[in-house]
């Protein structure tokens, strides 16, 4: 299949390499040289913009930041005409930026009006997961869209799930993220607490693995350096999914929790958590990096 890949960061990167490796014909882009030059060493064929990706496209895939690089994506700016004005009719579009339900289901709108099928796709499972291709996909649009890209999805992931019409994906994925966060926060204040009283780490997080505080991250993500070789954390927190993501994550949530009338107070105080970590010059850190708010000094 031939397939149009826009966006490859940390998740973006690794997903369109298992998409190549799996025998579709891929033509991506990235506004990042370096980024660029890493799928092109593997074999990767790389466009001169995003819209030259879309030669033959059958399939779009999109990997961005942010709500506002989506929409700059497909609408365009400026005088400059959106991918959407370029897309042949009857293509597939799979969007897995983590944005706004609304935009999500603003680009929908707009592409079923040019006969283009547009689904939100986010993802879970970091990029352990994308490089392994065993994200989560929480899936937003029409069934018939969804078996159409599930051939694709496959190749990238181990879960899908459809959530809903458009829009449903996001909302899971900042539920789930909102969910993890306060987790993160949780998990390092129990580790940090228990060190300061002279406890191992490695013991005690595998005491509260087993037991009812067990959770993701002291499964997979331990947020203390040395616990977990090959968790971000003993990596110098390099990598992984950056303090400031989480950060957009949990304003997405905050947004929506406000348009809905939801009660969200932890999710709530978590945003401010990782608000003021990332003021404090960690932002670019993986966001298990939040232990270092409640460890205590020396």
């Amino acid at each position: 299949m031939k397939i149009a890949f826009i966006g490859l960061g940390n998740m973006g990167g690794p997903m369109a390499l298992n998409l190549h490796k799996a025998g579709h014909a891929l033509s991506a882009f990235d506004l990042s040289v370096e980024a660029c030059g890493r799928l092109a060493a593997e074999g990767v064929a790389i466009a001169a913009s995003a819209a030259d990706t879309l030669d033959g496209a059958e399939v779009v895939i999109s990997m961005l930041p942010a709500s506002q690089h989506v929409e700059s994506l497909f609408f365009g700016g400026e005088g400059r005409p959106g991918l959407l004005d370029r897309i042949t009719p009857g293509t597939l579009v799979i969007d897995s930026s983590t944005i706004a339900a609304a935009t999500s289901r603003k680009v929908a709108q707009a592409g079923a009006k040019r006969g283009v099928a547009v689904i939100d796709a986010p993802v879970s499972g970091g990029t352990g997961g994308a490089i392994a291709g065993t994200l989560t996909f929480m899936v937003g649009g029409a069934a018939a869209d969804l078996e159409r890209a599930r051939p694709v999805l496959e190749k990238m992931g181990a879960n899908i799930f459809h959530a809903g019409e458009a829009g449903a994906g996001q909302t899971a994925k900042i539920c789930n993220n909102m969910l993890l966060g306060i987790l993160m926060i949780g998990t390092s204040e129990a580790i940090a607490l228990g060190v300061a009283n002279g406890l191992d780490p490695k013991v005690l997080s595998e005491i509260m693995r087993r037991s009812s505080g067990g959770n993701w991250a002291l499964e997979k993500y331990n947020p203390l350096p040395g616990v977990m070789e090959n968790a971000p954390a003993s990596k110098g927190y390099a990598g992984g999914f950056g303090t400031d993501l989480m950060l957009k994550d949990l304003g997405l949530a905050q947004e929506n929790a406000a348009s809905v009338r939801a009660a969200t107070p932890l999710g709530g105080l978590a945003r401010s958590l990782y608000a003021a970590h990332s003021l404090a010059g960690h932002g670019a850190l993986d966001f298990s990096s939040v232990i270092k708010l409640v460890q205590k000094a020396g």
